[in-house]
């Protein structure tokens, strides 16, 4: 996809505007090489491998060339894909090399669904309709799957319980206020009272 500017207007690129590039580099394809723009090469690399969650040079150079092939369309590695893909991976922000590569793998995934839905869209073969609905439903649940993991990874495993509804039958008791339980710990709020059942 192409966009241009359509108005002859321009706009004056502020200071924080011209941070923000620095500080965020882009990555682009040059022939059979992967360049990160950024003035400086080592300070674009490391704020890059920052971004992405990557533990030293190796990793990042490691990450962005999966992400090249995963950028793949008609067997040629697509700029516009691997933008995406890397803005994508910025924005989940991973904190460590496991998040970094999970976020990758999540990438990845969504452009594979998006790739299979428009597949979709665009065939009448009821046999392919019917093998590209079972392989965009089980890209979504992987995409789902993994979201799920990076959160429990980013919590330590731990999974909030919210009860909505109790029922306390006749000798029963209950006590009334908030909880939250986390892993076999369970937290109650200060001042709590047994529910005596009418």
């Amino acid at each position: 996809m192409t966009t241009s500017l359509t108005s002859p207007e321009t706009t004056a690129i502020t200071a924080s505007d011209r941070a923000a590039t620095i500080a965020s580099p882009k990555v682009k394809l040059r022939r059979r090489s992967i360049v990160i723009e950024h003035p400086d090469a080592s300070a674009g690399e490391a704020l890059l491998a920052e971004a992405l969650g990557a533990a030293d040079r190796d990793a990042l150079h490691g990450l962005l060339s999966q992400l090249v092939k995963a950028s793949v369309v008609a067997c040629k590695p697509d700029q516009g894909n691997l933008a995406f893909m890397v803005s994508t991976l910025k924005s989940i922000a991973p904190k460590d090399s496991l998040e970094s590569m999970l976020a990758a793998q999540m990438v990845s995934i969504q452009v594979a669904t998006m790739r299979c839905a428009c597949r979709l869209a665009c065939t009448d073969d009821v046999q392919q309709q019917e093998s590209l609905t079972r392989a965009l439903t089980r890209l979504a649940r992987t995409y789902a799957a993994q979201v799920e993991a990076l959160n429990r990874h980013r919590s330590n495993g731990a999974c909030a319980i919210t009860v909505q509804n109790l029922s306390v039958q006749d000798g029963g008791k209950a006590v009334v206020g908030n909880f939250t339980q986390h892993a076999n710990l369970i937290a109650a709020q200060p001042g709590l009272v047994d529910a005596v059942p009418a």
